[in-house]
C-alpha cells in the first residue's frame, strides 16, 4: 500500500495540498505534497501580506474552487480569514521547497513572543522528542514580567524513566538557540484535551501558572 499525505481544513475541502502516489517515499512521508489541481496555494508573510520565497516560513493560504464562500451569515468572521484577493488564511505556518512541496511547521496562534523574538513551539517540541525518556511534549508560552512570554515545556515521560529540569536544559545546551531553551519545565501525566482528543494548547498557559504556584516557582 502506498500512503500519501493530504493537508487542508474544513474551509478548504477536500484539501489544499497532497502528495501523489508516484512521488518518492521521502516526499510522501515528510511533506504534504503540492497544490491540488486548479487551485492556488501560497505561503504568505503574516506581517506584510507578501508571498514568501522558497524556504521561508509563512502562513499557508489557498484560493480556488475548494475555498469556502464564507461562514454562514457571518461576514465579519469571513473577512477575518478571506482577504481582498480571495485567499483563505489557514492560520497554519508552512514552508515551500524548491520542488513545490510544502511542509507544515506550526500554528500562528501558538507562536511565543519572547522579548521581540518569535519562537515556534513545534520546532522545540520536535527537538525534545529526540531526548530519551520523553514520550510526549508540548511547548507553550508562560507569562513573563520581563519578556512578555517565556518558553514552557510540558513533558510526559515514558514509564520507568526519571529526569529533572536540569537534565532537559543540559540536553538543549549548545544544540538549539539559547532563547529557545525552555525556562520553565513541567512534568505532567496528561495534557488538557477536548472531547475529540485534541490537545487544548491554550489551556497550558493557565496550567503553567497553577503549577508554578503549587511548586513555589516565581514568575520572572
Amino acid at each position: 500500500m502506498r500512503v500519501t499525505s493530504v493537508y487542508g481544513l474544513t474551509e478548504a475541502s477536500p484539501g489544499m495540498t497532497h502528495s501523489r502516489i508516484d512521488d518518492d517515499p521521502e516526499v510522501r512521508y515528510t511533506t504534504v505534497g503540492h497544490d491540488f489541481e486548479f487551485t492556488e496555494v501560497k505561503v504568505i508573510d503574516p506581517n506584510t501580506g507578501e508571498e514568501c520565497p522558497v524556504g521561508v516560513q509563512g502562513e499557508m493560504c489557498n484560493r480556488g474552487y475548494n475555498t469556502m464562500k464564507g461562514y454562514y451569515k457571518n461576514p465579519e468572521a469571513t473577512a477575518e480569514v478571506i482577504d481582498a484577493n480571495g485567499f483563505l488564511h489557514s492560520g497554519d505556518l508552512g514552508v515551500k521547497d524548491e520542488n513545490g512541496n510544502y511542509r507544515i511547521t506550526g500554528r500562528i496562534k501558538d507562536m511565543i513572543i519572547r522579548g521581540g523574538e518569535n519562537i515556534y513551539p513545534r520546532e522545540i517540541e520536535e527537538f525534545l522528542y529526540k531526548m530519551p525518556g520523553i514520550k510526549d511534549v508540548q511547548v507553550a508560552g508562560v507569562p513573563s514580567k520581563k519578556y512578555g512570554e517565556a518558553v514552557g515545556a510540558f513533558i510526559i515521560l515514558h514509564e520507568g524513566y526519571t529526569m529533572n529540569e536540569f537534565d532537559v536544559r543540559e540536553f538543549c545546551q549548545g544544540k538549539i538557540a539559547r532563547y529557545k531553551i525552555p525556562k520553565y519545565i513541567f512534568f505532567v501525566k496528561e495534557f488538557p484535551m477536548t472531547g475529540s482528543g485534541k490537545i487544548q494548547k491554550f489551556k497550558l498557559k493557565d496550567l503553567s501558572l497553577k503549577l508554578c504556584a503549587e511548586q513555589g516557582i516565581e514568575i520572572i
